[in-house]
């Protein structure tokens, strides 16, 4: 799949905007890219990558499958719709998405891992 899937116009914003989100990374997205920096699922992950007129925060491209973390404003109601519809673009493209919260990534790492794992089984 071509990286450069983002609408030409687009694509340098959100390039820019994706550099600055890997400097800034939240405690949730640090803590879950360590993580999969040393899973054992033969293949590779990226961070904060345009897929589309996106970023996702993680993506293994080989293997379809894109992981988010949601912080506390993913609860409101009109975030959930464009969650939503964001979700239903990545998958109309060939993508699995997988969404956890700050909380899970935190607090629940081994739960988040294994069912990260299991997509690879």
């Amino acid at each position: 799949m071509d990286y450069r899937t983002a609408s030409p116009d687009r694509y340098l914003r959100l390039k820019e905007f994706a550099k600055e989100n890997r400097r800034n990374m939240t405690l949730a997205e640090t803590v879950l890219w360590e993580e999969l920096r040393k899973l054992e699922v033969g293949t590779r992950f990226n961070r904060q990558h345009i897929v589309g007129d996106y970023i996702v925060d993680f993506i293994s491209q080989r293997e379809g499958l894109i992981i988010e973390v949601d912080g506390g404003y993913h609860a409101e109601r009109q975030q959930q719709e464009d969650d939503a519809l964001r979700e239903q673009c990545l998958e109309q493209m060939g993508f699995h998405v997988m969404r956890f919260t700050n909380e899970e990534v935190l607090y629940d790492t081994d739960n988040v891992l294994s069912q990260i794992e299991s997509y690879f089984e």
